[in-house]
């Protein structure tokens, strides 16, 4: 299953003391960022199918913020819910992401930032060594005023014009302006295969009730294993079946959660999702011998970022009369103009991408515990150790 996940940002010019007490604050902080993420998000999709990477997103605030002074800075710190300000907490993230990409057992994931810089434009010494540290970032030369756009390397590794069309063909917009000096683009990625994995033989065609009332015959997994699970009710009385699908070597885990009522739409789950829910949802699950049923699905979408953010309270750095990023270069009016994120996952019998045919075949009746994805659910990809989330989105119709 290898999600790809990128998030650009156009620049333009016109907490508690112990470690394991720090650890684990800023476990919740990182969840209440993706969750807040998540809920923006969901409330302007209309019940489609979407995928966004918390960390993606994180990662290139974090990197202005290392450029960002006064007003700019708090209103990135209160977006974040944390600041790299704080040496506790620059030390804690900074091992965290050196460890992300020793995961080993056949797992990649890894979280990176390339920021490509407009020939000519002078950087702060400071800056270009804190971000040179900062979670596999790196600095690339590049002519963004061009209408052309500069070749800028994204997600799967492909070149791509800044001013043309981003992976897979997709639009990224006219991001060879004029005014362009700096360009940050972050990517997360994860690859990974299930540590049971589904078999091919088992998959078949089954119905699926998408979010609009539309039942379609979709390619569905299917095992019988041993998992971990629970049922939960939120605060106003919805009640959920949460599945753990961990990968090899417990490197990661995909969490599934289903409205147990089949009548219950996920725009009623999705505003009780919090950090708090998420850490009990994770940590009281239970061990289970169930039927598992989940749909192949493949998302694949793009966000301008710009609005959310605005929403949140960070306001200034987009202004080019208020953004505050003197730490980055000593030049006036240097602003974000946009924020665009990119994001396609995969889950497929493996976990990793392969091609295999769809039988049709009868399942047999079975007495044990039924988990059957055949509706609308929620997903989110955790790293174990650290509690972070890495993606998170929902699966409306796994055809589309």
């Amino acid at each position: 299953m290898p999600p790809l996940l990128v998030t650009f940002f156009l620049l333009c010019s016109c907490v508690p003391k112990a470690n394991g007490h720090l650890r684990e604050a800023l476990a919740v902080l990182k969840a209440e960022f993706a969750l807040h993420l998540y809920r923006s998000v969901a409330a302007g999709r209309n019940g489609t199918n979407f995928v966004i990477s918390p960390a993606g997103v994180a990662l290139p605030l974090e990197v202005l913020q290392f450029g960002a002074q006064g007003n700019t800075a708090q209103q990135l710190a209160e977006a974040l819910g944390y600041t790299i300000h704080d040496p506790r907490v620059r030390d804690l993230l900074h091992t965290i992401y050196a460890t992300l990409s020793n995961s080993g057992q056949g797992t990649e994931m890894e979280l990176a930032c390339t920021l490509f810089v407009q020939a000519g434009t002078p950087l702060s010494p400071c800056f270009v060594e804190q971000v040179s540290w900062w979670a596999n970032s790196s600095l690339e030369p590049g002519d963004l005023r061009e209408p052309n756009g500069a070749t800028i390397q994204v997600d799967d590794g492909a070149s791509k014009q800044t001013s043309g069309e981003g992976p897979s063909g997709s639009p990224w917009g006219p991001v060879g302006a004029t005014s362009a000096q700096l360009a940050i683009v972050s990517t997360m990625s994860f690859q990974s295969t299930w540590r049971k994995a589904f078999s091919s033989r088992d998959s078949q065609l089954l119905p699926f009730t998408c979010a609009h009332g539309l039942v379609l015959q979709v390619p569905t997994m299917h095992q019988m294993a041993e998992v971990n699970y629970g049922q939960f009710q939120d605060a106003v009385g919805h009640q959920v079946g949460v599945l753990e699908l961990p990968y090899l070597g417990s490197a990661a885990s995909l969490f599934l959660v289903l409205p147990r009522n089949k009548d219950t739409p996920l725009h009623h789950i999705e505003p009780q999702l919090t950090a708090s829910v998420i850490h009990l949802w994770t940590s009281r699950l239970r061990r289970a011998r169930m039927d598992v049923f989940l749909p192949r699905f493949r998302i694949q979408n793009q966000f301008d970022l710009k609005g959310i953010l605005n929403s949140w309270g960070v306001t200034d750095v987009f202004d080019p009369l208020k953004a505050n990023l003197k730490g980055i270069s000593g030049q006036d009016g240097f602003y974000v103009s946009e924020v665009i994120h990119k994001a396609k996952i995969e889950v497929l019998e493996e976990g990793t991408k392969a091609s295999a045919a769809t039988a049709l075949l009868l399942l047999k009746r079975s007495r044990i515990p039924i988990f059957k994805a055949d509706r609308p659910f929620i997903f989110f990809l955790r790293e174990p150790k650290t509690g972070f989330i890495f993606s998170i989105g929902r699966v409306s119709s796994p055809l589309d």
